[in-house]
């Protein structure tokens, strides 16, 4: 996986609140770490946290690293910003990746134009440090 991205010192949009399950997910990304769930039991893994295991609902779920790598299953370039703290970046992109592991996230690519990101697309996860207290994962193409 790669180096994060810069850090802003004002960040306007909305960050995401870490709970009691999303909390390791959101630890670990601050320390530029990507780590999903993984059933001890069945070893699927379950995207966004769970509490049991979508294939045999075990409760046995350990955060597990993973390797950043991924493809884009779909993208969409935004280009009207849905509200006035993403006016600047507009056009942008909001793209479904699909993990090596086999789960799929939202998130943005970055590091290219947004016309630029197409399905099946090798990308890697990079880490946004927006805030002191928040990392976003975010995924560019891949090297």
């Amino acid at each position: 996986m790669s180096e994060q991205t810069s850090q802003s010192e004002t960040y306007l949009k909305p960050l995401p609140q870490k709970d009691a399950l999303s909390a390791p997910f959101w630890d670990a990304l601050h320390a530029h770490e990507l780590k999903i769930q993984r059933c001890a039991d069945c070893s699927r893994y379950a995207f966004p946290p769970v509490s049991h295991c979508p294939g045999c609902l075990s409760t046995q779920l350990a955060w597990t690293a993973v390797s950043g790598k991924g493809k884009v299953q779909a993208a969409v370039t935004v280009d009207h910003a849905p509200m006035p703290a993403f006016k600047a970046d507009v056009p942008y992109n909001v793209a479904l990746v699909d993990l090596a592991e086999g789960v799929r996230v939202w998130t943005n690519v970055i590091g290219c134009a947004p016309a630029e990101v197409v399905c099946d697309m090798p990308v890697e996860a990079v880490f946004e440090d927006v805030t002191p207290d928040h990392t976003l994962l975010k995924f560019r193409p891949a090297r």
